[in-house]
C-alpha cells in the first residue's frame, strides 16, 4: 500500500492509503453524510471542483453499477474515506471503486478518521486541502499554494456541449443544463414530457423559440454569482409568464435574477437525510442535498418572492414561491437517487402548473 496524505490549508495533515490515481490534487473539502449512493454521489457534477468526503465508515461494499450514474463521468477532484471495501458483493456489481476512480484518474485516500476532519470543517468551515503521496519536509511551505485554490467557472465544465431530446407525447420541457443529473430529466420523462436539454449558455431567445410549455432550471456546482451570464438569460425568462420549476443552483440563479442575493454556507448541506419543511402544508420532507450556498430570503421581497421551504435544521431557505408568476424553485432534489423520493411529488406539481396531465 502507498500512503498518502490529505493536508488542509489550516495546517492539519491526516495520513492514509492511496486509492486512486496517484496524482497531486489541490481541491475544496466537503463531506457527505450520505450512507448509500456513493457512486451517484461520485457522478453528480455539482461536486466539480470539490474533493468529497464520506462520511459513512464504509464504502464500496456493493460495487459499482454503471446504470446508477447522473452522468456519463464522475466530477469531484479527489474522493476520501474511512475504509474502502476492496471486496464489493451485490448480484448488480460490474467493478470496485478503486477500478473506477483508476480509470478516470480520479486520486483519493482511504484509512483516515474521516470523523475528526468532518468535525474540523463544522467547526472551522470548508477549506481547501491536498490529497498527495509525496512527503511534503515543510508543510507550510504549500500552504499559500493550497488557500489560493479557487473553484472558479465549473458550470461551464460540466454542462451538456449540443442540444439533446428526450422525446415524448407530453408537454415539451426545457431543461437548461448547469450540471444536471440524469435523473431530472428522467423525471419528467417518465412524466411523458417531450425534454429539451440545452447547454447552460443558450440563450432565452433560443429557449422560448421552441416554444416550451415549461422552463426547467438544473443543479449545478460553484458560486452562483459566478455565472453573471447566465443570469441576464435567466431573467428572460423570468420575464417571459412561463411555467418554470427550479431545483438547487437553478434556484439560486433564478433568485438573483429576481433581485435577490446568495451567501455561502459554512460547510454546506450535502446528503441524503436533510429535514426540510414545506410552509404552507407544515409537513417535513426527508431530502437529498449538495449545496454550498443558499438565498439570502431577507434580501427578497414579498411582492418578488415568498419564502416555501425552510430547512428544519438550520432555518436556511430551501424554495421560493415566486409572486404573480408560475414559478418555483427548490434548493433541494426532488428527483434524489437513491433516495429519499419524499419530495419527488414537485414534478407532478409542475406537470400542474403547465396545465395538468397529458
Amino acid at each position: 500500500m502507498i500512503k498518502a496524505f490529505l493536508i488542509l490549508e489550516d495546517g492539519h495533515v491526516f495520513e492514509g492509503t492511496s486509492i486512486g490515481s496517484k496524482r497531486e490534487v489541490i481541491s475544496e473539502i466537503v463531506f457527505n453524510t450520505s450512507m448509500t449512493g456513493y457512486l451517484e454521489v461520485l457522478t453528480d457534477p455539482s461536486y466539480a471542483g470539490q474533493a468529497v468526503v464520506m462520511t459513512y465508515p464504509l464504502i464500496g461494499n456493493y460495487g459499482i453499477c454503471f446504470h446508477d450514474m447522473e452522468s456519463q463521468r464522475p466530477w469531484p477532484d479527489g474522493y476520501i474515506v474511512r475504509e474502502l471495501s476492496r471486496m464489493p458483493s451485490n448480484f448488480r456489481c460490474e467493478g470496485s471503486i478503486q477500478n473506477f476512480l483508476e480509470k478516470h484518474d480520479i486520486p483519493g485516500i482511504a484509512g483516515i478518521d474521516t470523523r475528526a476532519l468532518t468535525k474540523l470543517l463544522r467547526e472551522k468551515g470548508t477549506m481547501n486541502g491536498m490529497i498527495t503521496t509525496r512527503e511534503y519536509d515543510c508543510v507550510e511551505e504549500i500552504l499559500p499554494k493550497i488557500k489560493d485554490y479557487t473553484v472558479g467557472d465549473v458550470v461551464e465544465k460540466v454542462t451538456c456541449t449540443e442540444k439533446k431530446v428526450l422525446e415524448g407525447n407530453g408537454y415539451r420541457v426545457a431543461l437548461l443544463d448547469l450540471g444536471a443529473k440524469d435523473h431530472i430529466a428522467k423525471s419528467l420523462h417518465d412524466r411523458g414530457c417531450e425534454v429539451m436539454i440545452y447547454p447552460a449558455h443558450t440563450t432565452a431567445e433560443e429557449i422560448l423559440a421552441a416554444a416550451p410549455h415549461g422552463i426547467m432550471l438544473s443543479n449545478g456546482p460553484g458560486d452562483p454569482k459566478r455565472c453573471a451570464q447566465i443570469i441576464q438569460e435567466i431573467r428572460k425568462l423570468y420575464e417571459a409568464d412561463l411555467p418554470i420549476f427550479a431545483i438547487c443552483l437553478g434556484h439560486q440563479l433564478m433568485a438573483l435574477a429576481a433581485g435577490a442575493d446568495t451567501y455561502k454556507l459554512k460547510y454546506g448541506h450535502r446528503g441524503g437525510n436533510h429535514p426540510v419543511k414545506d410552509l404552507e402544508t407544515g409537513r417535513v420532507y426527508i431530502t437529498a442535498q449538495n449545496h454550498g450556498y443558499v438565498v439570502d430570503a431577507d434580501a427578497l421581497s414579498e411582492q418578488i418572492a415568498a419564502p416555501a421551504f425552510i430547512n428544519v435544521n438550520d432555518g436556511t431557505n430551501e424554495g421560493l414561491k415566486y409572486t404573480g408568476k408560475k414559478i418555483f424553485t427548490v434548493q433541494f432534489h426532488p428527483e434524489a437517487c437513491p433516495g429519499p423520493q419524499d419530495s419527488g411529488y414537485l414534478f407532478d406539481r409542475f406537470l400542474e402548473m403547465m396545465g395538468g396531465d397529458r
